[in-house]
């Protein structure tokens, strides 16, 4: 599997800018790199109108991954995937139990959240053919091999580009988060080993991080994560 830094980098800027929620649908047509084939079509960049962007919301249990991915999803006018709901019964009754999930229970979690993303943006009734400009996914996604699973949906398609949020708390403000919800199967209990397991995303150029610090608000956080978001896209004009 490709590591993030083997795909090219687009410019990027954080400064503030207006978020283009104007995104025509993605024209993809089977391309051959081979000089000599009959078949060879040049390949040209997308234009920014065409591109469909993933936004993967990550972070452990509590960070806010939800309440964040809906702003991006508001503000942009794109679907959004709830990472929770694609779990398995097997790994949700685990989880309510206190029992950490291994690599093996979360692959299977990891390809129908990618496959559901990669549906998201194709053309169907449910769009009525006229894909959206992109998806919003609330995943934790806390190692980077899982993370590189999500980054398979954007692999061989240049109109797709994907981007990850790491929302960053201290453990004691995940523990309260996580004791303050109700009706959840994740048990505060079940914090720990997700910082075990955390690798947070340095170095990985498609991945921004934000701090969710006991100074800043709700409202503070989807702003400044709706800034990165539109420096993100202005990158790509």
């Amino acid at each position: 599997m490709l590591s993030a830094g083997e795909r090219p980098q687009p410019a990027m800027t954080n400064g503030a800018a207006v978020i283009d929620t104007t995104r025509g649908p993605v024209n993809k047509s089977p391309l051959s790199s081979n000089p000599n084939s009959m078949w060879t079509s040049k390949t040209t960049t997308p234009k920014p109108e065409q591109i469909q962007h993933i936004w993967v919301v990550t972070g452990p249990a509590g960070c806010g991954k939800s309440t964040v991915g809906k702003s991006i999803q508001q503000a942009l006018g794109v679907p959004f995937l709830e990472g929770d709901d694609f779990h398995p019964l097997p790994n949700k009754e685990k989880m309510s139990n206190g029992i950490p999930l291994t690599d093996a229970d979360r692959w299977d979690w990891l390809i129908s959240l990618r496959n559901a993303a990669i549906s998201a943006l194709s053309p169907s009734e449910t769009n009525n053919f006229h894909p959206p400009s992109g998806v919003v996914v609330a995943c934790s996604a806390l190692k980077q091999k899982y993370r590189d699973v999500m980054r398979v949906a954007a692999y061989g398609s240049p109109s797709v580009q994907i981007h990850f949020i790491y929302l960053k708390l201290n453990e004691q403000m995940l523990l309260q988060r996580v004791m303050n919800r109700q009706a959840h199967y994740m048990k505060s209990s079940m914090v720990q080993s997700q910082l075990q397991d955390l690798e947070e995303p340095k170095g990985e150029w498609d991945a921004l991080t934000v701090d969710v610090d006991e100074g800043k608000g709700q409202r503070e956080v989807q702003e400044e994560v709706l800034g990165l978001v539109a420096g993100v896209l202005a990158g790509y004009h």
